[in-house]
């Protein structure tokens, strides 16, 4: 991480980490090793203990730039960095994924070719375990409408490190909502959708790796997480009326089938107490 002052980049790459030191290396790594040179990755250390700063210390490259200090989390952190970006153009990789090598040239190409494009969502290779999964959405451009009604209803593959906007966008709507730990990726989406709409690409342009104790890898909590997402956008609720409780039934009959009956009680009652949904059990079954 010198001190070389280099010329301003194209794009900027945040990545929120605590206390992942081994795969942030990775995640840089891929980062650093890209087809186009004219970028900047900034990396926002959540307060880890683990040596990542004194390893990242360690890359002699000026587009490396590490900001340490105690975000509150890895949304306030990925606000920091959109404060700190140089580049027009902001993405997102997340410390345990990996871009392809030509992630980030693609990237630059949809914008460069659609000047008006304000928002960009890539699909993926998910990896879990042993199994390989191809998330590829469709090649086209979503309206404002359409793309709120695929977020709410869950029809396009999302993550963190698929989307791309242009900064002035995210700074427009103030970046993610701190106070959402799980389904931040769909809520910043749900607000972009708003003004912006979204260009969906089928180019399988980096690689999730799915942990064991990654936020997005776990099924417990689900419902109060919809629940959650829907008392910061009301309005859908009353605008799509019949996927809401379908989303929420879907979710409580898996957790039956595989026999997580506490976990599914436990996500009834999140429904129940929640002042945007709190469907009753005939009102699930009609989802």
């Amino acid at each position: 991480m010198g001190k070389t002052i280099e010329p301003t980049p194209l794009i900027t790459v945040i990545t929120p980490t605590h206390n992942r030191r081994e795969t942030v290396l990775r995640a840089v790594e891929s980062v650093l090793s890209q087809s186009m040179s004219r970028l900047e990755h900034i990396v926002v250390d959540d307060g880890s203990t683990d040596g990542t700063e004194s390893a990242l210390a360690r890359i002699q490259d000026p587009r490396l730039i590490y900001v340490g200090a105690k975000w509150r989390g890895a949304n306030a952190a990925r606000n920091a960095g959109i404060e700190r970006a140089r580049a027009p153009l902001v993405t997102f990789l997340d410390s345990d994924d990996i871009y392809m090598p030509h992630r980030l040239e693609r990237t630059l190409t949809w914008f460069e070719e659609n000047p008006v494009l304000q928002v960009l969502i890539s699909s993926f290779v998910s990896l879990k375990g042993s199994r390989i999964t191809n998330c590829v959405n469709p090649e086209a451009f979503v309206s404002p409408a359409m793309l709120e009604r695929t977020l709410v209803g869950q029809t396009i593959f999302i993550a963190g490190s698929a989307i791309t906007a242009r900064r002035e966008a995210l700074l427009a709507i103030g970046g993610y909502d701190s106070d959402i730990t799980r389904m931040q990726d769909r809520e910043l989406l749900l607000r972009l959708a708003r003004r912006f709409g979204a260009q969906l690409s089928r180019d399988l342009d980096w690689t999730k790796y799915n942990s064991e104790n990654s936020i997005s890898g776990r099924r417990d909590g689900y419902v109060e997480a919809y629940a959650n997402l829907m008392g910061k956008h009301p309005h859908i609720a009353h605008a799509y009326p019949h996927i809401p409780p379908y989303m929420i039934s879907r979710q409580l009959i898996a957790d039956i089938l595989r026999g997580r009956i506490p976990e599914a009680f436990q996500g009834y009652m999140a429904n129940r107490s929640s002042k945007t949904l709190g469907y009753s059990l005939p009102e699930l079954m009609q989802g």
